[in-house]
C-alpha cells in the first residue's frame, strides 16, 4: 500500500507553485490557503495560475488529494451580525474559489458562540453552510473540522458534531469530516494510549461514522491531555508521542485518508521529517520515487536527513 500524506504548503509567488513545494517533499497529498488566512481581503486568482495548479496537480497524481482551509478570521456561528456575514462571505468566496482550482475539499473551523449557548451558535453555523452551499453549484465538499475545546467553541466533542452533521442531513453528498488529532487530544480525547485510542475511534464510530471521515489532520500537541490548547507540535515530539501515532495509524479507517500535516517548521525539524516519521511510524516503506525526491530534497536542505538516515533507511 501506500500513503497519502503531506503538509500545508505556501502559494507565495503563484497558487500554482504550491504544487511544486508539496511535489519537492516528495508529498502524497497536501493543503494550501488560496489566500491570505489573517485577513478579510482578497484578490481573485489570476487564470494563467489556476490552469497550471490544475495542470500540475494532475499531472502529479494529486486529484483527490488536495485540500483546502478556510482562513483563520472568519466565525460562522458567531452572535455579532458583522462579523457572520462576512464569515458567510468568506465561506462563499472560498467554495467558490476551491471549485475554480479544482479542490475536492474545503476545511471549515466550526467557530465560536461566544458565549451564547451550543444551540445559538448551532443556528448560526447551520445557516452558514447551507446557504453556503445553497448558492455554490459546484462540487467541493464542506468538511467540518472538530475543535480544541476552547472555551466557547463549537465542536469538540463527538456528540456535538453529530448534531451538526444531522442538521445538515440534506447536504450529505456535500458535507464531510476532517479529524484533527491536536485538536481531539486537547479536547479531552486521550490518543497517546491504546486504551485511549481505541475508546476515541469507537466514539467517533458511534456519534459520527467513518463514512463522513474524508481528511486527517496529523498534529502533535505541545500541550497535555484535555489542555483545552491547540498549540501544534512535531509529530512524536509532543504529549501524543510516537506511540500514540503508531497506534491512530495502525487505524486502517485514518491510515487510507489523506494525512495533512500543520506541524511546526523550526530548528527542531522539518516539513520533510514529520512527512518522513508518519511513513515510519505508519509502518509503510516509501516506493523508489518518493525516496529520490527526498534525497534530492535533502542534499539542498539537510536538516532532517538524520530522521532519514536513521529511521526511513533502516525500514
Amino acid at each position: 500500500m501506500t500513503l497519502h500524506v503531506g503538509v500545508h504548503v505556501s502559494i507565495g509567488g503563484g497558487v500554482d507553485k504550491a504544487v511544486d513545494r508539496a511535489y519537492n517533499y516528495g508529498s502524497t497529498a497536501f493543503q494550501i490557503f488560496t489566500r491570505n488566512p489573517r485577513g478579510w481581503m482578497y484578490k481573485p486568482l489570476k487564470p494563467d495560475e489556476v490552469a497550471l495548479f490544475r495542470e500540475k496537480v494532475k499531472r502529479f497524481g494529486y486529484d483527490r488529494y488536495v485540500v483546502s482551509h478556510m482562513p483563520y478570521l472568519p466565525n460562522l456561528s458567531s452572535p455579532n451580525d458583522n462579523i457572520y456575514q462576512k464569515s458567510l462571505d468568506s465561506l462563499i468566496n472560498e467554495l467558490n474559489r476551491a471549485g475554480e482550482l479544482g479542490i475536492p475539499y474545503l476545511v471549515i473551523h466550526l467557530g465560536s458562540h461566544m458565549g451564547k449557548g451550543f444551540e445559538k451558535g448551532k443556528e448560526r453555523l447551520l445557516n452558514a453552510v447551507s446557504t453556503a452551499l445553497d448558492k455554490v453549484d459546484n462540487d467541493v465538499m464542506i468538511l467540518l473540522e472538530n475543535m480544541a475545546g476552547q472555551r466557547n467553541s463549537m465542536g469538540s466533542r463527538f456528540e456535538e458534531i453529530q448534531v451538526l452533521l444531522d442538521g445538515l442531513s440534506s447536504y450529505s453528498d456535500r458535507i464531510g469530516i476532517c479529524f484533527d488529532t491536536a485538536h481531539a487530544f486537547a479536547a479531552g480525547y486521550d490518543l497517546s494510549t491504546s486504551k485511549g485510542v481505541e475508546y476515541t475511534f469507537n466514539e467517533f464510530g458511534e456519534f459520527i461514522g467513518f463514512k463522513w471521515l474524508k481528511v486527517v489532520h496529523l498534529n502533535d500537541s505541545r500541550y497535555e491531555l484535555a489542555s483545552g490548547r491547540d498549540v501544534h507540535e512535531h509529530i512524536g515530539l509532543g504529549y501524543i508521542g510516537e506511540k500514540g501515532f503508531r497506534l491512530i495509524l495502525s487505524n486502517k479507517e485514518i491510515i487510507e485518508r489523506p494525512l495533512i500535516l500543520e506541524t511546526p517548521v523550526d530548528k527542531k525539524r522539518g516539513d520533510l521529517g514529520n512527512i518522513m516519521m508518519i511513513w515510519y511510524l505508519a509502518g509503510v516503506k516509501p516506493p523508489s520515487n518518493i525516496l529520490k525526491r527526498w534525497e534530492e530534497y535533502l542534499e539542498k536542505d539537510p536538516q532532517d536527513k538524520e530522521i532519514y538516515e536513521n529511521y526511513i533507511l533502516k525500514m
